[in-house]
C-alpha cells in the first residue's frame, strides 16, 4: 500500500504536464456500454515496476480526481473516487508495449468529462513520459419516430396537424419538419423534450399546415453526436393508395362471397333435380306395375267369355 504521499504527487503532476506533448481524444460511447480511453505511448518498452500510471479527471474543481492508479505494477485503490469502484480496468496484456488505456465500465451521464492519464517513470527522479487527454461523451440512439395526423383543427378553416414522437435518446436532439412537394422546411408549431429518470430524453414535436390534395410531411430526429438522423413520413397519395387498396379487398371479398353463393346455388338445384328424377322414376314405376296387374286379368276374362 503506498503512503498518501501520492495524493501530493497527484496535485504536483499540475506542474509537470508541461514536460511531455498533450494528446487530446473524443470518445464516443453509448449508456450503459464500455468505454474505452486511450493512453498509448508508443515506440518503447517499459518496466512495469519504474512506472506509475494515473488516470484522473481533468477537473481542479474536483474534490476526488483519481479514477485509477497502477504503482509498480499493482493496482493501487487507496485514493480512487467511490464512483469509479470496480469500473475500472486497465489492458494487463498491453501495459509492456506502452498501452496504458482504460476500460471504464457501464458508462453513465455522470461519467461524461474530460479525463487525463498520466504516466511518471521513476528511476533517480520522477519524470513524466507521457500525457494523454480524453473527452467522454455519451449517446443514445432515438426510437423510430412516430408520426400522427392530419387532424382537422376545429377553429380554423383548411388547417390540419401533425405530431411526431421519439424516445429513449441522448444527447437533446434536433427535431425539424420538410415538406417534401417543395422540400421547404417547415417551423413547428410545439416542440416539447422531457428528461426521464435514466437521464434519457424523449421529445414531442407538433406542426400545424394548410391541407393539400398532394400533402408530403416529413418529420426528422436528429442525433448529431451520433451522426444519426431518422424519419417519419406522411403522403396523402400513400393515404389514397392504401384507400383503393382496402377498396380492392372488400371487391374480391365480395367477389368470393357471391362465387360461394352461386356454387351453393348450383348444388341446391342439382339437388332438387335429382329428387324430381326419383319422383318421376317412382310414379312411372308405379303405373308399370297397374298395367301389368290389370292385362292378366282382360286376357282371362276374354278366354271365359262365350264365343
Amino acid at each position: 500500500m503506498e503512503p498518501r504521499g501520492c495524493g501530493f504527487l497527484l496535485l504536483s503532476l499540475h506542474i509537470l504536464r508541461a514536460v511531455a506533448a498533450l494528446e487530446e481524444k473524443t470518445v464516443i460511447s453509448k449508456l450503459g456500454d464500455n468505454a474505452t480511453l486511450s493512453c498509448i505511448y508508443p515506440g518503447k518498452e517499459l518496466s512495469l515496476n519504474n512506472l506509475r500510471v494515473y488516470w484522473q479527471i481533468d477537473d481542479v474543481q474536483e474534490q476526488c480526481s483519481v479514477v485509477h492508479a497502477l504503482i509498480s505494477g499493482q493496482d493501487n485503490e487507496s485514493e480512487q473516487c467511490i464512483h469509479f469502484k470496480n469500473r475500472t480496468q486497465l489492458l494487463w496484456d498491453r501495459l509492456g508495449e506502452g498501452d496504458f488505456s482504460l476500460l471504464l465500465l457501464n458508462v453513465s451521464q455522470s461519467d461524461e468529462r474530460k479525463y487525463k492519464c498520466v504516466v511518471l517513470q521513476t528511476n533517480e527522479y520522477t519524470k513524466v513520459v507521457h500525457q494523454a487527454q480524453v473527452v467522454l461523451s455519451l449517446a443514445a440512439s432515438y426510437s423510430q419516430p412516430i408520426l400522427s395526423g392530419p387532424v382537422t383543427n376545429s377553429n380554423s378553416t383548411g388547417e390540419v396537424t401533425f405530431s411526431c414522437s421519439s424516445d429513449n435518446g441522448y444527447p437533446e436532439p434536433n427535431v425539424y419538419w420538410i415538406n417534401r412537394t417543395d422540400n421547404r422546411r417547415l417551423l413547428p408549431s410545439e416542440l416539447s423534450i422531457t428528461l426521464h429518470d435514466d437521464g434519457t430524453y424523449s421529445v414531442l414535436s407538433t406542426l400545424k399546415v394548410k391541407a393539400t390534395s398532394d400533402m408530403q410531411i416529413e418529420c426528422f430526429i436528429e442525433n448529431k453526436r451520433l451522426q444519426e438522423n431518422i424519419s417519419a413520413n406522411y403522403t396523402q397519395e400513400k393515404q389514397n393508395n392504401g384507400s383503393n387498396t382496402e377498396s380492392h379487398k372488400d371487391l374480391e371479398k365480395s367477389g368470393r362471397g357471391a362465387q360461394a353463393a352461386g356454387i351453393i346455388s348450383i348444388v341446391i338445384l342439382l339437388a332438387l333435380l335429382a329428387v324430381l328424377i326419383c319422383w318421376l322414376w317412382k310414379h312411372r314405376s308405379s303405373k308399370l306395375v297397374s298395367y301389368t296387374d290389370v292385362q292378366p286379368n282382360e286376357d282371362n276374362r276374354k278366354l271365359n267369355s262365350p264365343v
